[in-house]
């Protein structure tokens, strides 16, 4: 069986995240499927999908690391050609990833005690988020 659910966060860009974990968890719910995979994937090219132990301050190193590896400042040739100085977004989500797959047993995630999952998004502006959620299974 295959069930699929779209879901919308808001997010502020510059690498806001968003722990999701219980939209995701009730879309597995609503799904019926207890075994199998769950794909979960940001619609954009500006924004990943991860898993983080989702607590403040690991949140702030890991977006003061993003700023670090790829500046919001940083010159790109897509921010010079489209004039939208957010070329700095895609090269982080393009280096994170759009999406996860994580599996399904007994009807709950196979997570650890302290992993949630979570949205980034590194664009330079608010934005109001489509996340797919698939669940392939039985």
């Amino acid at each position: 069986m295959v069930y699929g659910k779209k879901i919308i966060i808001s997010t502020r860009g510059f690498s806001d995240i968003r722990d999701i974990t219980d939209e995701v968890r009730a879309v597995i719910s609503k799904s019926g499927i207890k075994d199998g995979l769950v794909n979960i994937t940001v619609v954009g090219s500006t924004a990943s999908v991860s898993t983080i132990e989702y607590e403040p301050a690991l949140v702030e190193d890991v977006r003061d690391q993003l700023e670090e590896l790829i500046p919001s400042t940083k010159r790109t040739r897509h921010s010079q050609t489209w004039g939208d100085d957010n070329g700095f977004s895609h090269i982080r989500a393009t280096l994170m990833g759009p999406g996860i797959t994580l599996p399904l047993s007994g009807g709950g995630l196979v997570l650890g005690t302290w992993q949630q999952i979570v949205i980034i998004d590194h664009d330079n502006r608010p934005r109001s988020r489509e996340v797919f959620v698939q669940i392939i299974g039985e």
